[in-house]
Order: structure tokens, then sequence, then C-alpha cells
């Protein structure tokens, strides 16, 4: 049996909640609902897309990557739906975007390009800040909309948000290091090992998170705000990194090679959204940012 688009949205509200209950709540429909649309959706792909555990319901790797695929489906979708619909006057008017560090180099400017390829008379004005402050104006009218990360959202009750991205962290080697040889590595393997940190405000909290999950503390040998620093740093050899997987590009600017694995074990997830006020009925002009959010899909 094909999955269906029902299941899509059930699955991508798991996802999100983290457990059936919260999913069942959003949903506004009974958990017995969501624990079944679920259940078949696994059966149908032949893969389980969530561990379960008292607290509920963490996805798998294979869930991370069944979710961009969904995301993108359902956002394909609405796109599809909002063609036959859409209004024949160019719109007009003027958008203020907010946008963190880390999205603002690697999500925002693919949705930009197609909400201005569509929209080409709206004026988009677009502002830089750490997720906090992109929160405070949010909630006080001065933004339309923001891209950021959500992992670490804090007014989840002022602000709506819907995921377009989610990341899994992966360890960056440089070319011939040992741990090269391997598919996959695990936390302990790390253990001792020169590591570069990026200290960028949207995964300073998830950083120290992975950092707890060491049994032993780690050689931190550099920190920096920069990736392309990172970068460079991982490929001449100077340590390793444990980044996004959203970041990863296989040459530094010098144009040495970098190596990515992944990582088994509990290690943060980084979620990118597109985050409005709620309560606030979005502008057209709002809402078609959003519909290019919905339908934005990462390349690397």
């Amino acid at each position: 049996m094909a999955f269906s688009l029902k299941q899509l949205r059930y699955f991508i509200a798991v996802a999100e909640a983290g457990t059936v209950s919260g999913a069942a709540q959003t949903l506004a429909i009974s958990q017995s609902a969501v624990t079944e649309a679920i259940r078949e959706l696994e059966a149908d792909l032949g893969v389980q897309l969530f561990t379960r555990h008292a607290r509920g319901l963490e996805i798998t790797h294979k869930g991370h990557q069944f979710l961009r695929h969904a995301t993108g489906i359902l956002a394909r979708v609405a796109d599809a739906r909002h063609a036959l619909t859409q209004e024949s006057d160019d719109l007009t008017g003027t958008l203020h975007v907010g946008v963190t560090s880390l999205v603002a180099g690697y999500v925002l400017s693919d949705i930009l390009a197609r909400f201005r390829r569509a929209n080409p008379q709206v004026e988009v004005t677009a502002s830089e800040d750490s997720g906090d402050y992109l929160e405070h104006l949010l909630v006080g009218g001065e933004l339309d909309v923001a891209v950021m990360v959500t992992s670490n959202m804090r007014d989840r009750m002022a602000l709506q948000s819907e995921i377009i991205d989610t990341s899994p962290y992966q360890l960056w080697l440089p070319n011939g290091h040992e741990l090269t040889t391997r598919t996959s590595v695990s936390i302990e393997d790390l253990t001792g090992e020169p590591m570069i940190m990026l200290r960028i405000d949207e995964v300073e909290e998830a950083t120290r998170k992975l950092l707890s999950a060491f049994g032993a503390r780690p050689r931190v040998a550099f920190r920096t705000r920069s990736v392309e620093a990172v970068r460079s740093l991982v490929a001449t050899g100077a340590g390793i990194a444990l980044l996004p997987e959203m970041v990863y590009r296989r040459w530094s600017l010098e144009g040495d090679r970098i190596v990515s694995r992944d990582v088994s074990g509990s290690l943060p997830v980084v979620q990118v959204g597109v985050v409005w006020r709620k309560g606030a009925p979005l502008s057209r002009v709002a809402r078609e940012f959003v519909l290019a959010a919905q339908v934005h899909k990462n390349t690397r």
C-alpha cells in the first residue's frame, strides 16, 4: 500500500513534537490515529522512522532522511494548489525578513531567489541577528517572518514555526585521517582528538549538549565563529569537527579535501524553520514567502 499525504502530515507532526500525544494535540485527532498512521508508514517504507523510549519518540537517521522528502512532497502539493488559485495581479509591497547567521549562508539564499522570481515587485529587507533577538522582533511586529534554527527556540507560545530542513550532526575529518577508513564512528572514538569548535549562536546550545556526551573532556584545539575557518583548519589537519550536515562542503577555500562521516549515538539535530507571530494574520506577501520556504529543498 502506498503511503498517503495524511500519513506524511502525521509523521511530520510527530517528528516536530517528539511525542504521539503532542502530535495528536497539534493535529486535533486521537493518539491512536497517529500511532496507526506511523505504524503503517513504517511498514510501507520498510524502515524504522522512530525509536521508542519512556519520554516519547526519537527520530532515527532513516527518519531524518525521509523527513526531508516528506516535507518536500507536502510543500510541492501546496505549491501546485497555490498555482491553480493564485491571483492574477502582480504582488507588491514590502517584506521584512529576519535570519540567523548560520541559516543566512546556507538556507536563506535559495528561498529568497525563489520568492523574488515569483514576486519581482516586492521589496525585501533582511536582517541578520541572534535567534533570541529575532524572536523579540517577531513578537513586536518589527519582522514579518524569520528563517532560523528552531531547535532551541524560546518563545514557542507566541510564535508559530514550520520546519523546512532538518540536519543531523556529522564528523568532519582531514583527508587521510585514520577514521576515514570507517563508514561510521562512535563518540568514544573521538576521545583525545583535537577538536575545532564553531561558536555560532544557533549551534552553541547543541554543541554544549554534544560535549556532554563525551566520556572524557574533549581537547578543544580552536574556537571560531567562522565556518570557513573550521573547514580550513580541519582540512589542514589542525583537528576534527562536529557540525550540522547542511554546512558540509567537500573542499576548503584552499582546495583541501574534507571527509565527512556519520557518528553513531544520540547527537543533537539542527532544525531550520520559517517562523512568524501567532495570532497575527499573515499578509499576502508573507504568505508567499512562507510558501517559498515550504518548497525549499536544501542542495549540497
